[in-house]
């Protein structure tokens, strides 16, 4: 298996490459030359296997210059008990109105972005001790990446991580779980702007080759392919849970603000899983919804990047949505270039030509959620069942409420546990929710982060001055 970048600039190359490169040399992001199909006697193949080994069977379709001995101890090393709180590491459970709640949030962060991370620490220690290399990791983070990425890569031999965040803009528990850290490798750095700024900051560094290259720059956002490849398997699980039997067709909804997690829906649904819709759900940061109502791409400014009650969401240019794109141009780089210049010169791009294609040929439906949504769905979907969700699984329940099928399970993807969004589950319920106990006093553990200015040349010397080399 060979990757390529949406914008047609670079050479085939290995999964270990782009593994710890993040941004292509073009500025476009790798995507496999071809996708892996997997047949309906595989998928069957795969019941009643463990997460870890469901993983393997996944990821070997993508990471090909690993040597499956490998690869297996490195899946069977990231997803275990001990490191997730479930035996099932993805818990199945039933909500009411015909939806499922995927539960991935039982990692060591409460967020689905563990499921990725704690492969990807794995996969980073095992490549750069293969290479006898260092790497420094630069991301931007609207909530739970920073301290997943933190989290897996603390102590990590070959690597330090620099984790920008908007600052001010995530909530206490958000905060306290990535400045608490004291390793020596973890670096926070709070802009003073919003997520989309940070993320801007990361990719003008990254797209600085000589920078990148003298640094050794690599990324665990998921404009990093691993990370993408990585969720892909909860998809199958989730699949392998809800259906008895060959072919039978699923739904999935996905609360949505960088495009990175309902992307691994569609790799998977490309690759031959029999999903019916992927239900995407927005906040009040609705660019993604209204590119699939209306075919427009139009990205907001930061003044108009609203802050909301489910913050990991509030972001306005989903950096994942490139890949889309070149599956919906028909893998043209060349076109992907082009509108991707229309975007810099214009501030949007239209597509509406091929709005018939969403549905119809990739499966996609969306919608929107606001604050009082949030809290009703709270609510109501605790009155109802006793299960408790966070402010961004509730925007994925509102909108999958809207496409629920008769005879099509319908699986909400969980974002994070309730307790990291503690003032809006009060809100909602009148009630504050207590963290595990593990975690009852991380608010009060002192903190290290340094809070600057959004500009890339602040960040750029504090790299200077602290990187790995």
């Amino acid at each position: 298996m060979k990757y390529i970048s949406t914008r047609g600039g670079m050479a085939p190359q290995a999964f270990t490459d782009i593994l710890l490169e993040g941004l292509a040399p073009d500025g476009g992001l790798a995507v496999p030359e071809t996708l892996p199909q997997i047949s309906a006697d595989t998928l069957e193949s795969w019941r009643g296997l463990s997460y870890a080994d469901l993983a393997f069977e996944v990821l070997s379709t993508f990471a090909t210059d690993i040597p499956a001995d490998d690869l297996r101890r490195l899946t069977r090393a990231a997803y275990r008990e001990g490191i997730f709180s479930s035996a099932d590491i993805v818990p199945l459970r039933p909500l009411d109105g015909g939806l499922q709640l995927l539960g991935l949030s039982e990692g060591p962060t409460l967020a689905f972005k563990d499921m990725a991370m704690q492969f990807l620490g794995q996969v980073f220690e095992y490549v750069l001790t293969q290479r006898g290399a260092t790497l420094n990791i630069l991301g931007a983070t609207s909530g739970d990446t920073g301290s997943a990425a933190e989290y897996a890569l603390r102590g990590k031999r070959g690597v330090s991580v620099f984790m920008l965040s908007p600052h001010g803009r995530m909530s206490a528990f958000q905060r306290a779980q990535m400045y608490s850290l004291q390793d020596e490798n973890i670096h926070n750095i709070a802009v003073r702007g919003v997520f989309d700024e940070a993320q801007d900051i990361v990719k003008a560094l990254a797209g600085d080759l000589q920078f990148k290259t003298q640094y050794r720059l690599g990324a665990v956002n998921s404009i990093n392919w691993a990370r993408i490849a990585a969720q892909v398997v909860y998809y199958f699980h989730g699949w392998l849970r809800a259906t008895t039997g060959r072919g039978q067709q699923v739904s999935f909804a996905v609360p949505s603000g960088n495009f990175g997690n309902i992307l691994s829906g569609h790799i998977a649904r490309s690759m031959g899983l029999p999903v019916r819709r992927l239900v995407l759900a927005t906040n009040e940061n609705n660019v993604l919804e209204e590119f699939f109502r209306t075919g427009i791409y139009r990205p907001r400014g930061a003044e108009h990047t609203y802050a909301t009650s489910s913050p990991s969401m509030d972001i306005s240019r989903a950096s994942n949505f490139e890949r889309f794109v070149f599956d919906l141009v028909g893998r043209d780089p060349q076109r992907v270039k082009a509108l991707w210049a229309d975007l810099a010169r214009d501030g949007y791009f239209d597509l509406s030509s091929l709005k018939s294609a969403f549905e119809s040929q990739y499966g996609f439906v969306a919608g929107t959620s606001t604050h009082d949504d949030r809290l009703s769905v709270i609510r109501a979907t605790h009155a109802a069942t006793g299960v408790l969700i966070d402010p961004h699984t509730a925007d994925g329940v509102k909108v999958a409420r809207e496409h629920v099928e008769p005879g099509v399970p319908m699986l909400v993807l969980e974002t994070a546990l309730p307790a990291k969004f503690s003032e809006t589950i009060e809100a909602a319920l009148g009630k504050r929710v207590e963290p595990p106990a593990a975690l009852a006093d991380l608010e009060s553990l002192p903190q290290r982060v340094e809070v600057m200015d959004c500009d890339a040349q602040l960040v750029r010397r504090y790299i200077e001055a602290n990187a790995k080399v």
